[in-house]
C-alpha cells in the first residue's frame, strides 16, 4: 500500500486500519485512541457504541498480533468492550476533562497489553499512574489529545529510540508528532482524510 505521506521517519496511511495494519511491519508499540462510542462527529466513522464494539472485535486481535505492546485509551463506559488487559494504567487529570453521572471525570484508563518495557529490559518498575493536566490544542478534530501527555505515554510504553510506534486511529496525528519529538519512527492510519 502506498503511503499518503512519508517524511523523516513518519508515515501516514489513509484508509481503514483493519485493512492497512496487516500490510505494515510489526511494531514495538501500538498506541492508539480509538473512537469512544459517545456520539462525537468524526465524519466517515459513525461514533455509536455498537460501531465501537464492532471495531474492537475486529481490531484488537490484529493489534495484539502486530505489536509487542498495545496501549490504548478508551472511554470508561466502553472499557467492557475490550479484551481483558494485562494491566490498566491511569491518566490522572486533577482538573477534570468532562462530566460523568457521578461528577467530574479526573482519570482515564489506559489499557495495556503485553509486557512492561521497563521490566522486560530489567530497568525497574515505574508508576502505573501518569499525572498530567494540559489542554490539547484545537485543531479541528473533535477529541485531540495533549502532546505533552502523549509524549509521556510513548515514553512509558517504549524504552528505545529505535522502536517503531503505530497508531491505528491516528486522528489529528498526536501520536506521530510525539513519536517524532522523541526520536522514534511512527506509522499512523486514519480513515477520515480531513484530519
Amino acid at each position: 500500500m502506498k503511503p499518503y505521506y512519508e517524511h523523516a521517519g513518519i508515515t501516514i496511511y489513509h484508509g481503514d486500519c483493519r485493512e492497512i495494519l496487516p500490510t505494515l511491519p510489526k511494531c514495538d508499540l501500538l498506541l492508539t485512541d480509538p473512537p469512544y462510542g459517545i456520539g462525537l462527529e468524526y465524519g466517515v466513522f459513525n461514533d455509536t457504541a455498537e460501531n465501537v464494539r464492532a471495531l474492537v472485535v475486529e481490531l484488537m486481535p490484529l493489534a495484539r498480533a502486530h505489536s509487542k505492546r498495545v496501549l490504548l485509551t478508551c472511554a470508561t463506559r466502553q472499557i467492557c468492550f475490550y479484551p481483558e488487559p494485562d494491566w490498566i494504567l491511569c491518566w490522572l487529570n486533577r482538573a477534570g476533562s468532562y462530566c460523568n453521572p457521578w461528577g467530574f471525570t479526573c482519570w482515564q484508563p489506559i489499557l495495556c497489553y503485553g509486557p512492561d518495557p521497563y521490566l522486560a529490559k530489567k530497568l525497574g518498575s515505574r508508576p502505573d499512574v501518569i499525572e498530567h493536566s494540559e489542554t490539547a490544542e484545537k485543531n479541528g478534530h473533535p477529541c485531540p489529545k495533549p502532546i505533552g501527555f502523549w509524549k509521556k505515554l510513548i515514553a512509558r510504553g517504549s524504552v528505545d529510540e529505535s522502536d517503531l510506534v503505530i497508531d491505528t486511529c491516528m486522528g489529528s496525528g498526536t501520536t506521530l508528532r510525539a513519536a517524532k519529538d522523541l526520536g522514534r519512527r511512527a506509522f499512523g492510519i486514519e480513515i477520515e482524510e480531513r484530519y
